[in-house]
């Protein structure tokens, strides 16, 4: 097998689900109908609800939903062969993912552009919606920590790393203060790119340095230090440091996988990986469990992820400016992102199976396993950096970007600063998903709380707002602290897909309240089967296997206590969800009850 007839095949496959499945979603079962006001236009403040054009929207939403996930969980599950995860990502994506985040952006834009957890109290009922905004915060501390473990081994003891991606920081900063100031964004754009380039460039000549040895850091340090950072980073205006880096950190990710297909098509490189591997069973030296349900919760940004329902019901529905726009920055974005989770498996496929489990294990299990690097030595010799045991899927990456570019002959010269720019470009977006995560975590921390203690309901109460970061930071901060790749991915990968599947099951009750034909119904519920008995068994194995045995090395209490919460929080909102299908079910179709947002979308 080589890489160039995967990325054909793969991008084929999504064109067509696109054109085909994307506009039988949008007409048939939504009915999508652009002679009505979006809520963008309908409540247009110049803030929040602002009409904006479809590409833009687009930039945005898939900026938003395409962080650390569809890089990382694709080079994880790579333990089973390339061929569990290159089906998962194009089956999962069309039937599943691009079918979620439609269903969830219609669902909240009939409500207004409200969050999941309104949608889900006047879809399903209070008890519903309680779960649904409980379950959300759960999901967002799991999903910090989960993304911050990535970069943990990418920048131990990595001062070049290190130093790249702080200096993001000051730089972001000071393109924003100048956009601001000047309102030249081109001006700001180009100079905060130049002094990217030159911080990476700039990486070798601090090591050994006095600032090479204080940023020579271990993992503990690097796990205290994530959220002290994201604490204060999250208390400073959105312009000053998170959309100035979003900006640039967008750029970089177009720019790397730009690169990256040209060079898979230029080199061409073979799949020495095996399409299955021993490990489908289980037992695996990164993933415990076996290939199911495994791969669907290693997997779930770049094949289905509730993360996106946060986007989804956030800003997004608030900017689209036609109802019609909704196949494309739903439906659309997320086969772009499958794209970028099938670039993401080549590239760790690329590597000869030796290296990729040197690399993504410790040097003890490395060596129960019988194999022998390859490349790797070379790879390490070149970079300038000892990669075995990097384990979290940050340095996989940016190895197997680098494996494929050094068959270019004058390539090798430069690979410790490829090297080096993916890191920083993985780390980035981590760092940005983090801001945007403690904010969102801050929110709904104030919301939870506020229903005990008024005055926490306000955001612009100090206080208040120092309290929830700190509460956020300190939660996921923990469990980035005590846990492992293995166990708090696992975690973070059944969190995850549950919220898929609040989300599935929210857009199954909008559908069957509107279709025409209720078997459109099953767009939702034929994912939503196989999701949620998937979740369920992998949270159960986690817990029994790894949470609860002293002898595994994942074992933890805690995250035994949140897997048994969130899937009794899934239990409780699927129970109502079905109550309310039955009735209206049995409810004659014309005589179903529908609210005036729902009569100015279907009417002809």
């Amino acid at each position: 097998m080589n890489a160039v007839t995967i990325v054909i095949g793969s991008i084929c496959i999504l064109m067509i689900a696109y054109r085909l499945y994307g506009t039988f979603m949008a007409v048939k079962v939504l009915k999508l109908n652009d002679s009505q006001k979006t809520p963008a236009h309908e409540f247009e403040d110049g803030k929040d609800y602002v009409p904006t054009n479809r590409w833009v929207t687009f930039g945005h939403h898939f900026a938003a939903i395409a962080a650390a996930g569809p890089l990382v969980g694709p080079i994880l599950a790579a333990q089973f062969g390339y061929l569990p995860g290159l089906l998962w990502l194009l089956i999962g994506a069309v039937i599943g993912g691009a079918v979620h985040d439609a269903v969830v952006l219609f669902a909240s834009m009939r409500q207004k552009g409200q969050s999941l957890s309104e949608v889900a109290k006047k879809e399903l009922g209070p008890v519903a919606g309680f779960c649904t905004g409980l379950a959300m915060l759960f999901i967002i501390t799991i999903t910090m920590a989960g993304l911050s473990m990535v970069v943990l081994h990418a920048l131990e003891k990595n001062p070049w790393g290190t130093f790249a991606v702080g200096i993001t920081i000051p730089i972001a900063m000071g393109v924003g203060i100048y956009h601001k100031k000047t309102g030249n964004l081109k001006a700001a754009s180009t100079v905060g790119f130049i002094l990217i380039l030159i911080a990476v460039f700039s990486g070798p000549y601090i090591q050994g340095t006095a600032l090479g040895d204080f940023l020579t850091l271990d993992i503990k340090t690097l796990s205290i230090i994530l959220p002290v950072y994201a604490f204060f980073a999250a208390a400073l205006p959105v312009w000053l440091l998170l959309a100035p880096r979003d900006y640039l950190s967008s750029f970089m990710k177009i720019g790397v996988f730009i690169a990256l297909i040209v060079g898979v098509f230029f080199v061409n490189p073979a799949i020495p990986f095996p399409a299955v591997t021993e490990f489908i069973h289980g037992g695996g030296p990164i993933l415990a469990g076996p290939v199911w349900p495994f791969i669907s919760i290693t997997i779930a940004c770049g094949a289905i992820s509730g993360f996106h329902a946060f986007v989804g019901s956030g800003t997004t529905p608030k900017m689209l400016d036609r109802w019609s726009d909704i196949k494309v920055v739903g439906f659309g974005a997320m086969l772009v992102e499958c794209l970028v989770g099938i670039m993401a498996l080549i590239a760790a496929t690329a590597l000869h199976p030796g290296d990729y489990f040197a690399i993504n294990s410790t040097p003890e299990v490395f060596k129960t396993l019988g194999m022998n690097v390859t490349a790797l030595p070379q790879l390490s010799q070149e970079i300038g950096l000892n990669l075995e045991g990097r384990t979290g899927g940050a340095v996989t990456l940016a190895v197997g970007m680098t494996y494929i570019f050094t068959e270019i002959p004058w390539f090798s010269h430069l690979s410790s600063y490829f090297f080096q720019f993916v890191i920083m470009f993985e780390a980035v977006f981590i760092l940005t998903a983090i801001d945007a995560g403690t904010r969102i975590s801050r929110y709904l921390i104030q919301d939870f709380f506020g229903e005990f203690y008024k005055p926490l309901k306000r955001v612009d109460w100090l206080p208040g707002s120092i309290f929830a970061s700190a509460l956020a930071c300190f939660m996921w901060g923990y469990l980035l602290f005590s846990g492992d790749i293995g166990s708090v991915w696992a975690l973070f990968g059944v969190s995850n897909q549950l919220m898929a599947s609040i989300g599935l099951i929210i857009g199954a009750t909008v559908i069957l309240r509107i279709a025409d034909k209720r078997s459109y119904m099953l767009t939702c519920l034929i994912p939503l089967a196989y999701l949620y008995v998937t979740v369920n068994y992998a949270g159960y194995w986690m817990v029994k296997n790894v949470y609860l045995n002293e002898a595994a090395a994942g074992y933890s209490i805690l995250n035994a206590t949140l897997s048994i919460i969130m899937l009794i929080l899934g239990l409780i909102i699927m129970i109502a969800a079905i109550q309310k299908w039955t009735q209206l079910w049995r409810t004659p179709h014309s005589a179903v009850k529908i609210d005036s947002s729902d009569v100015s979308i279907f009417k002809p």
